[in-house]
C-alpha cells in the first residue's frame, strides 16, 4: 500500500484534452502541479500533459 501522503493523479493533454495517464505524486514533496511533455495517442505527437484530479 501507498503512504499517506502519495496521491494518484490523471494527466491530461494540453491540446485536445484528454485523460491520457495517471501516475502518483508525493503532496508533500511536489506541492505544485506536474506538467510532462508525453505522447499523446490521439494527437499522434509528444505534447504537454498537465495534472488534474
Amino acid at each position: 500500500m501507498a503512504a499517506g501522503n502519495r496521491i494518484i493523479i490523471t494527466l491530461e493533454c494540453t491540446s485536445c484534452k484528454r485523460r491520457n495517464y495517471s501516475s502518483m505524486k508525493n503532496k508533500r514533496t511536489t506541492p505544485e502541479k506536474i506538467k510532462l511533455k508525453k505522447f499523446c495517442r490521439f494527437c499522434r505527437r509528444h505534447t504537454e500533459h498537465k495534472e488534474t484530479k
